[in-house]
């Protein structure tokens, strides 16, 4: 049989929420659809595109963020200011509606522009307004399956409880994030969700119907390998001469808001526990230039067993090294599939948002265990952060189960062909939904539910 016409290439426009942990998740979606052939342009801010790594074949268009009061020179995403102060950031974030309405203007204005997709994230009520507008239909990208059902075997502590419903409900620049979240959710025409089955059994079959949307799994997305210089990284290096899985990995991302006294207590849980230890430490909002990150004498006590560093680290290259044992982490969905990427146990330390979520979905596996944290206020001190490292890394029968575990969630996360599957699948899907919007006539996205 003679083959059909080729496929003409899909145009998809990918505008992630002014966070990292939302902005590289995204570029890599938009890498493997340009990796496919596809046309993907991802929309952000000019420092946010500035210091987002290369990515081949991905279009960047830079909007500028308007200024607002309260928002620092040159703030643009969330890991340049302190956590209770995010919604003079949603503020200015509302502002780029209209930048964002001019740029979809412009590109459906011309056919050989006009976008076939838009994905968004949770908070882009505007922009999925926008899309509505110009009948560009428009997919909501959504994280783990675990931080959308209800779970009724979990026990959610009292602190996350109330923190989730004060993140959720409170005002966010005019709206609560919940009211963004839905007001989103309405306009999309279907949610792709950073998951899948094989990854969530007992979750992802419930995100349709909870959200009463079709859902499309991505799969994991798996970080890319990019060069970066890593060899010549000075963690890099100290690893080089530390013995085979003898390393916890201490990182809890770029804006995990630690007080200080939660810092130190970190610091002398490590010294504790007595395993060597690599530490990324970014320095908690409220502390001067000048001020003590760690507690005193801690340097020159582990001096031998551990390191400590604030600037950049390779660390997809980090956690590959073989020296590395464990992975103590705040339970970020990247973060943590980069870890079980190379089969490292882990030990949880979430500290907002759907980390909590995610911390259970992991000790459910039993790849990690969670420090032990105070019931009302979610504080932990340097025995119960001992206690979890030594129990992952050090006593025997406990450390086997975790690493027994990890490997075997290592056979999910590291399967290159099982999420490039994902991710043609999900074109296949935006095609399908394509050519029935060309065939017949648009549906509002609150008939189709």
């Amino acid at each position: 049989m003679a083959a059909g016409p080729p496929q003409r290439p899909l145009r998809v426009v990918l505008f992630p929420w002014l966070a990292f942990g939302h902005l590289l998740p995204h570029l890599e979606l938009a890498e493997r659809l340009a990796s496919r052939g596809h046309r993907a342009t991802l929309v952000s801010t000019p420092g946010n595109v500035a210091r987002l790594p290369p990515a081949l074949g991905v279009d960047f268009v830079a909007l500028p963020l308007p200024r607002v009061d309260g928002l620092p020179d040159g703030a643009e995403s969330t890991n340049s200011i302190p956590h209770d102060k995010h919604s003079v950031l949603f503020q200015a974030f509302d502002g780029l509606a209209a930048p964002f309405a001019e740029f979809l203007a412009a590109a459906c204005a011309d056919e050989r522009q006009r976008p076939d997709w838009i994905i968004v994230d949770i908070f882009h009520h505007w922009a999925a307004a926008a899309a509505l507008e110009h009948k560009v239909p428009l997919a909501v990208y959504l994280p783990a399956a675990a931080a959308l059902v209800r779970n009724p075997a979990a026990v959610v502590p009292r602190f996350e409880s109330e923190q989730g419903n004060k993140q959720y409900n409170s005002d966010h620049g005019g709206m609560s994030m919940s009211q963004r979240f839905f007001s989103t959710l309405e306009r999309c025409t279907l949610a792709a969700l950073r998951s899948c089955v094989e990854w969530e059994p007992e979750f992802f079959p419930q995100v349709a119907p909870r959200l009463r949307k079709p859902v499309v799994p991505l799969g994991l997305l798996p970080p890319s390998p990019r060069a970066n210089g890593a060899e010549d990284a000075v963690t890099v290096r100290w690893l080089d001469v530390q013995p085979p899985s003898s390393v916890v990995y201490v990182a809890l991302g770029s804006e995990a808001p630690l007080p200080v006294e939660q810092v130190h207590e970190l610091a002398l849980g490590l010294e504790l526990a007595g395993t060597r230890f690599l530490w990324a430490l970014r320095k908690p909002s409220g502390v001067p230039d000048d001020g003590d990150l760690l507690p005193p004498g801690f340097q020159e006590r582990t001096q031998g067993q551990g390191l400590v560093t604030t600037g950049w680290v390779p660390q997809v290259n980090i956690l590959g090294h073989g020296a590395v044992g464990a992975f103590l982490t705040h339970c970020g969905q990247s973060s943590f599939v980069e870890g079980l990427l190379f089969g490292r146990p882990l030990v949880l330390l979430p500290i907002f948002g759907d980390q909590g979520s995610n911390a259970r979905l992991l000790e459910g596996k039993k790849v990690g265990l969670q420090v032990a944290r105070d019931e009302d206020d979610g504080s932990f001190d340097r025995h119960a952060v001992a206690s979890a490292v030594r129990a992952v890394m050090v006593e025997e029968e406990t450390r086997g189960v975790y690493v027994a575990n990890a490997l075997k969630a290592q056979e999910i996360v590291a399967n290159k062909e099982l999420h490039e599957r994902y991710i043609d699948e999900f074109v296949q899907q935006l095609r399908s939904h394509t050519a029935d919007a060309n065939s017949t006539a648009a549906v509002p996205p609150q008939a189709e539910a």
